[in-house]
């Protein structure tokens, strides 16, 4: 079978979802040829669901599934692909959150790359762990597939040394702890759309679930809000962003939380989720705020602030502003958000009402799928 015909599969693994592309090779460097997408919600819970529409956006499948794990929903995947008449994929990337300090370019897997991963695990204790098993069972699957890891750190490896480092001894910089940027796929795929439309100097906010922010100067990082974990930067759902270190340190001594203690503390119990009271998604937020819910204005409000001011430091790292950029389920979505971030920011060009309105301001999707199957086409060049 030539490159050309092949099929490449993207995947996408979340906590409880896994979200794919089905492409085709393209010929020369053109773009890979969308053929399918959707994903399986609901993974390790009973009201689990599988979604596929074809290229067109036309539903080829919505029904109830109860998925046990990453790899269960895989299957489900591949045997529906394979029904509706694609065949096997030949090729698989997988968004990979976190490679650890040795790992910051997109690669083929082989067994030296898992072994790394496996040496990683601390990193992202909750995501590479996972990450591997869902390898692991697509090798199962589709043993005769080539699999790429594709790293959301990766587009952040242009960032500069001050950028990257800690206030911290040399030797925990030289151990891993520094600032590696997430959500890299998400902004690579708003880089490339965006093309020659895209200014000296930008910001993109990634505004999920997850959130983070990025400074470009041509296209390239040169400073991010995540950290060493996702778990830095601005306050999202349920993670904390950050705060005052000496918290960790006063919560260990008055109340003896271990160190997994603190990480589901701040990984599941702080954010939006804690400001509010217990509401994460920001869509009921919006409802609750709106009938006058105080915790849920607070909730909005910090979060609303925190990307504010996070958009001011980087206007002043990048001596100006020429274009900001909103991504993510929330970035997308919600034209409320966006105008208590931009509330404030005229100082820099962007006026008030709808900010996507706006000349310096543009709404864009997230398009991680396709930029794991661009990924994927280059290194098989």
């Amino acid at each position: 079978m030539s490159a050309n015909n092949e099929l490449i599969l993207a995947v996408n693994s979340g906590s409880s979802s896994l979200k794919f592309g089905l492409y085709r090779h393209p010929p020369g460097n053109g773009n890979p040829e969308p053929l399918l997408a959707g994903g399986a919600s609901g993974i390790g819970h009973p009201n689990g669901r599988l979604q596929i529409a074809d290229a067109s956006g036309a539903s080829k499948l919505d029904e109830a599934y109860k998925l046990t794990s990453q790899g269960h929903a895989l299957k489900e995947i591949l045997d529906v692909i394979e029904r509706l008449g694609h065949g096997r994929p030949q090729s698989v990337g997988h968004r990979v959150v976190h490679g650890g300090p040795h790992l910051r370019e997109h690669q083929l897997i082989d067994d030296a790359l898992m072994k790394k991963l496996e040496a990683a695990t601390q990193f992202a204790p909750i995501h590479i762990p996972a990450a591997l098993k869902l390898i692991r069972e697509t090798e199962k699957l589709l043993p005769d597939a080539k699999q790429y890891a594709c790293f959301d750190t990766a587009f952040h490896s242009t960032m500069p040394e001050k950028a990257r480092h800690f206030p911290l001894p040399q030797r925990l910089y030289d151990l891993g702890i520094q600032r590696f940027g997430f959500h890299g796929l998400s902004y690579e795929s708003i880089v490339v759309r965006l093309g020659s439309e895209l200014p000296e100097r930008a910001v993109c906010a990634h505004l999920g679930a997850g959130a983070s922010l990025v400074a470009l100067r041509h296209g390239q990082s040169i400073d991010t809000s995540m950290g060493m974990t996702p778990v830095g930067g601005i306050p999202m759902a349920t993670r904390s962003g950050d705060f005052d270190p000496g918290v960790v340190l006063f919560l260990m001594r008055t109340e003896q939380l271990s160190a997994d203690q603190l990480e589901s503390l701040l990984n599941h119990d702080s954010g939006l989720g804690a400001l509010s009271g217990g509401e994460s998604d920001m869509r009921l937020l919006e409802q609750c705020a709106a009938k006058g819910d105080k915790k849920a204005i607070l909730a909005i409000e910090v979060f609303a602030t925190a990307v504010r001011k996070q958009i001011g430091a980087y206007a002043a790292e990048l001596g100006g502003l020429d274009l900001l950029v909103f991504t993510g389920g929330i970035g997308e979505h919600s034209a409320a958000v966006r105008n208590w971030i931009c509330d404030g920011l005229e100082f820099l060009g962007i006026t008030s009402g709808d900010p996507a309105q706006c000349a310096k301001v543009r709404v864009l999707t997230s398009e991680e799928e396709l930029q794991i199957a661009r990924i994927v086409c280059r290194l098989r060049q």
